[in-house]
């Protein structure tokens, strides 16, 4: 176990805001949590950190980041049709499902280069084109932070939505340790989203390995590179709206580009609304929208927090005032 006072937090979130935490510590197993809950942590309040990588940092942390070092991947259960896959949380994201392509295990290749850690996929309800988290986690274990004691949530008890879990809104505060999948061995492709059918025509076949190549391409072309230029990916969420305000709207923009999430709802792309209010590329001191996707709000060097969350703000005002949709941002803001 390694515990660092007033360390940089640079390198540990995507955005590349330079803050620091009172202190940061890292443990490699379940046991070594578990003995650094018993004999009490240096300082509070308590922040449980993956990749940083849909985080915000606004100011210096007071308290004690902890960040997970377990890393092991292991099979647990197999059955003719499917696999169960326990991950540590400390898993990066990607590396899981280089993993489960690899081995022939479908469900998460429409994932693939999502940033992230193994344990905040649950958390965050990840998701893109077409595929989320819930769809693939069957359970998740994790320490109590307020009784040390072990806690497992079912897919179920992690109340999935759109960008959210139970795990935000619990007033215990729950530790991620381990994340439990299913995985299938005769998986269905899921290709209607985006330009994914498009990108497999470079490939002779579809499988699992040119899904996760295609998507990968897609990811690549449209979002820039955190290492190059800070970034928490896609910033916002995309707006629900009920089908009688999206009717009045197709009216005015007949082209408006929408998904059907019920008979009464309707989701809209919010980098649509935000490049039709005008802020595709446009750069606003050390900030900036992504030019090739609006969704990106990027660091162009030296911003700090205050500076994104300014940008966001107006950016929202802009989209509430044309189009009377609010958008919400889907990074959290610390």
């Amino acid at each position: 176990m390694q515990i660092n006072e007033n360390f940089s937090l640079k390198q540990y979130n995507t955005f590349g805001i330079d803050v620091s935490t009172r202190y940061f510590i890292e443990y490699q197993t379940e046991k070594e949590l578990h003995d650094l809950l018993a004999g009490g942590l240096p300082a509070q309040p308590v922040f449980s950190l993956g990749a940083g990588s849909n985080l915000l940092f606004t100011h210096d942390y007071e308290g004690v980041m902890l960040h997970s070092q377990i890393k092991d991947i292991e099979p647990v259960e197999e059955h003719n049709d499917c696999v169960l896959v326990r991950a540590g949380a400390g898993v990066v994201w990607d590396d899981f499902v280089a993993y489960c392509v690899e081995k022939g295990w479908g469900g998460v290749e429409n994932l693939s280069l999502i940033p992230g850690t193994v344990g905040a996929s649950p958390v965050q309800n990840i998701g893109a084109y077409g595929v989320e988290a819930k769809d693939v986690v069957c359970k998740v274990d994790g320490v109590s932070f307020g009784s040390n004691s072990p806690v497992s949530f079912t897919n179920a008890d992690c109340k999935f939505g759109y960008r959210d879990s139970a795990f935000k809104h619990l007033d215990e505060k729950i530790i991620v340790t381990y994340v439990n999948f299913r995985l299938s061995k005769k998986p269905e492709f899921k290709l209607e989203y985006g330009t994914i059918k498009e990108e497999l025509k470079k490939y002779e076949t579809i499988n699992l390995q040119t899904i996760r190549r295609a998507i990968i391409s897609i990811r690549e072309s449209k979002l820039p590179d955190p290492v190059v230029m800070g970034n928490a990916g896609s910033f916002f969420k995309n707006p629900v709206v009920s089908k009688m305000q999206f009717e009045q709207l197709a009216t005015q923009y007949p082209t408006i580009p929408h998904y059907t999430v019920s008979e009464q709802e309707v989701k809209i792309p919010a980098a649509w609304l935000i490049e039709q209010s005008g802020w595709k590329g446009k750069s606003c001191g050390n900030v900036g929208v992504h030019d090739k996707q609006p969704l990106v709000l990027i660091n162009k060097g030296n911003a700090t927090g205050d500076e994104v969350v300014k940008l966001s703000n107006q950016i929202r005002s802009s989209v509430e005032a044309k189009f009377n949709i609010k958008i919400y941002p889907e990074v959290i803001f610390l």
